[in-house]
């Protein structure tokens, strides 16, 4: 599997991550198991986790996807395989939330401990936190580093503003800098990340591994009218998608994907893989089949014809997604 340079980290990972929001929540952990090993023996070897995942599903608290993985680590020591990425500062309780020093001193022993690892090799700010000193954030990795407790840091859900001053800010006092970020990008969700974000990261040469690849499932071409909405989990989730840009968007997917004998999905995601400024698109799978389909992706070229267009499909106006 050829690699890609994580930003200036020293990482080096495959053209796709795996999403773990989904072990220990809508994949139990005998499932998570074998898309886990699937994907190892496919060759790759990225994964992204978070710290909340999945407090939001029903008797949850936060710490299943970090401990599901914990336990595939100590089953098969596959440790040493895999870049393990993973998030803090999105509340996981009352007064557990947050970027300051404290705290991500504390939520890191407990991800490790979930983990059942010594180190982190990607420790994310997993959203912006203004109440807290990005100087105080940024010391609380560096002590991290310096303990091997973490190799690099990236950042998820920052603005183009606030990052420009976390680089500013690192290169002024000396302190370790984020060296990824995780944006909301895909297909239909474009001007977020290409307006201001982008030309960012490709100065600065950062990586970018975007979360919602397939826009929640809607780019896989599951949800074509508000009738296919009952169909998943994140149906709700979709409902914005299906406008005239969003069927637009669908044809060409559909186009691309005959004329390659591939599938709208596939090619959504290679779509990513192929932007220059894409280092890994993060995408879910919650059976081994649905992995099957993320290494095709990673495996699907496309040429210059289909790539121009999805892209004219899917433009967005000025004001436009």
């Amino acid at each position: 599997m050829k690699t890609r340079k994580l930003g200036g980290s020293g990482l080096e990972v495959c053209p796709i991550c795996l999403g773990g929001n989904v072990f220990g929540w809508t994949a139990d952990e005998p499932t998570s198991f074998a898309i886990l090993d699937a994907f190892v023996d496919a060759g790759f070897n990225f994964i992204d986790t978070a710290d909340v995942y999945s407090r939001w599903a029903p008797g949850h608290k936060g710490g299943e996807s970090e401990t599901v993985l914990g336990h595939w680590f100590q089953r098969d020591g596959k440790r040493k395989k895999v870049i393990l990425a993973t998030k803090v500062g999105i509340e996981m309780a009352p007064e557990k939330k947050g970027l300051s020093k404290s705290y991500i001193m504390r939520e890191v022993e407990d991800s490790l401990g979930r983990l059942q690892t010594d180190c982190i090799d990607l420790y994310q700010s997993h959203k912006d936190d203004p109440s807290t000193a990005i100087d105080e954030t940024l010391e609380a990795y560096q002590q991290l580093i310096k303990d091997g407790k973490v190799r690099a840091i990236g950042a998820s859900n920052y603005s183009e503003e606030r990052l420009a001053e976390t680089f500013e800010i690192s290169e002024r006092e000396g302190l370790p800098r984020y060296e990824c970020l995780q944006p909301h990008y895909n297909l239909y969700e474009r001007a977020g990340y290409e307006k201001e974000l982008e030309p960012l990261c490709v100065k600065e040469g950062i990586g970018v591994i975007p979360y919602f690849a397939l826009a929640s499932g809607f780019l896989t071409g599951k949800y074509r009218s508000e009738n296919d909405l009952a169909k998943g989990p994140r149906g709700q989730m979709v409902k914005k998608y299906l406008d005239e840009r969003g069927f637009r968007i669908l044809a060409a997917l559909d186009r691309v994907a005959a004329a390659l004998h591939s599938t709208p999905g596939k090619v959504a995601i290679a779509w990513l893989i192929a932007r220059p400024s894409i280092t890994a698109p993060i995408a879910s799978a919650t059976s081994v089949e649905q992995l099957n389909d993320l290494v095709d992706a990673a495996n699907l070229d496309l040429d210059a014809a289909s790539i121009e267009t999805l892209n004219q499909a899917s433009a967005y106006s000025a004001a436009g997604s």
